[in-house]
């Protein structure tokens, strides 16, 4: 699989019937690896590896209705409250990130009001917090730790 722009994690790996598979610590099961999945596995592990999150705390690809029509987030993290608190848009490397992709994250956010959003591709991330009252979005470094919201 593709290097990405992450720090080192170790991955749980395996290939069954050719194919690669990639085990979801979230989840707890095995999945097929795509490129979509590799990034979303990294990014889990970011957010409890580097950021402090605990992966009883995430919820990956449920089911959410944006104007009445179906749709599945990539990953949220909800806070002490089980409140929805970061939303995270995941895409293959091979997929840029543009305004489609933050459309859609922003659509999936009217419904669940997270105040911080992420975006990657692998290669590259980009992080904003929520405004709710102005209606607007601010560019952010990084993601706030765990432990600052704990």
């Amino acid at each position: 699989m593709e290097q990405l722009n992450f720090p080192h994690y170790t991955m749980n790996l395996k290939n069954r019937e050719n194919k690669p598979y990639i085990f979801d610590r979230v989840r707890k099961k095995w999945l097929l690896c795509t490129p979509e999945e590799w990034v979303r596995v990294h990014v889990v592990s970011y957010l409890i590896e580097t950021k402090g999150y605990p992966a009883s705390w995430m919820r990956v690809e449920q089911e959410l209705r944006v104007f009445g029509t179906r749709k599945r987030f990539d990953l949220v993290v909800v806070d002490a409250a089980m409140k929805s608190h970061i939303l995270v848009e995941c895409k293959a490397p091979s997929v840029p990130i543009n305004q489609k992709t933050f459309d859609q994250i922003t659509r999936y956010n009217l419904e669940l009001q997270c105040p911080y959003l992420m975006v990657s591709n692998g290669l590259n991330h980009y992080f904003c917090k929520m405004n709710f009252e102005e209606n607007s979005l601010t560019w952010i470094e990084e993601l706030p730790n765990y432990s600052s919201i704990s």
